[in-house]
């Protein structure tokens, strides 16, 4: 799949590991399964994210309290991170909430002109990202640690100050595309219309490029565009590699211990280089090269080089056979690829700052 960013440009490869979606309706909001308090849908009201016009309504009633729609109970277990996601847009209302009813009840509360999180409680995490046509997916990510239900609470509001107000019967908010999957991030919306069941995703997966011919086990540079999803402690690399075991391969990969960078060139069952650089946000993009040549193996990022070793032979010819977005291990990349590629020669180190200037 492509990722676009919120002007549909700059596509880049969108791997994702598997999801499900424990709500059982995500886009009918009409139906038995929202619960509505001093609320009403009104159904296909403009067009939603995906170009249909599929998107609803959330209008306030003229009652006095919180004007707000849930979801019915959906089953989760104590000490497990979970995300919910819905895809909203100003009306009359731009002040718009996520409540989590997990015993706490923490509450996000977002600002659907400005794109801000305007308030964020304690034991919940908020992110808001624009799209097109004045939308944003508002997303809400928690622990569940006293509860083994939950629900979803949307609400509308005059301000963060305001929840509880009079309502006048035709103010509201554009909602679509509601997600509640077991995770510490959310990923990309997956529809599920089922009534009774998740919903899953499988795990996206990118291998098996090139062959024996392609790759230069004397010289090279491994070269990436990339960002992961979230820093969500697991391994996610990029590797050239021989076969299913850890010997011959190399790799760029961000570690699972903190925000590091990691440049492995392995020889046999003997490491020959490991470079390991720490940089702020591995969710932004970042361009990586690492290059091999005998005594020469060096770690660009983002135009320096922060790291080298002068020291260790490369591989004999026709070591390498496959290049994928994982390790032969099961650590896979997830995040977003603008552009993977292969050099069959060591670049200078100039060239090696140039390539990687963002």
């Amino acid at each position: 799949r492509i990722n676009y960013d919120a002007n549909g440009e700059n596509g880049s490869l969108l791997l994702e590991p598997s999801r499900q979606n424990l709500v059982t309706q995500s886009e009918y909001f009409n139906s038995s399964y929202w619960i509505k308090e001093l609320t009403s849908i009104v159904s296909n009201t403009t067009t939603s994210p995906d170009g249909t016009l599929n998107a609803d309504k959330l209008v306030e009633n003229t009652g006095t309290g919180l004007h707000r729609t849930y979801s019915s109970i959906i089953p989760t277990i104590i000490g497990d991170d979970y995300t919910t996601s819905i895809f909203a847009k100003q009306g009359e209302r731009n002040i718009f909430g996520i409540q989590i009813s997990n015993g706490t009840q923490p509450y996000v509360w977002f600002n659907l002109a400005t794109g801000e999180i305007e308030l964020q409680q304690a034991g919940i995490v908020g992110k808001i990202e624009p799209l097109i046509n004045g939308w944003y997916k508002c997303t809400a990510s928690w622990n569940a640690s006293s509860a083994t239900s939950d629900r979803v609470f949307i609400q509308l509001a005059k301000s963060i100050n305001e929840t509880t107000y009079t309502g006048d019967g035709t103010s509201g908010a554009y909602i679509f595309g509601a997600t509640f999957e077991k995770g510490a991030y959310g990923t990309s919306y997956i529809p599920n219309h089922s009534g009774t069941g998740g919903v899953t995703r499988a795990a996206d997966s990118c291998l098996g490029a090139g062959d024996v011919n392609t790759f230069n086990s004397s010289e090279g540079v491994l070269y990436t565009e990339i960002s992961a999803l979230e820093n969500d402690q697991t391994n996610r690399a990029i590797c050239i590699y021989k076969d299913s075991s850890l010997d011959n391969i190399i790799v760029i990969q961000y570690s699972s211990v903190s925000q590091n960078i990691r440049y492995l060139y392995r020889q046999g069952v003997t490491s020959i280089a490991d470079i390991n650089f720490v940089v702020s946000d591995i969710t932004s993009v970042h361009k990586i090269a690492g290059s091999w040549e005998n005594n020469n193996f060096r770690l660009f990022v983002d135009g320096i080089k922060v790291g080298e070793q002068l020291s260790g032979n490369v591989a004999p010819a026709n070591t390498f056979i496959t290049l994928g977005f994982n390790r032969p291990d099961g650590q896979t990349f997830f995040g977003n690829a603008k552009q993977v590629a292969v050099f069959n020669e060591a670049l200078s180190d100039s060239e090696l700052a140039t390539l990687t200037t963002l």
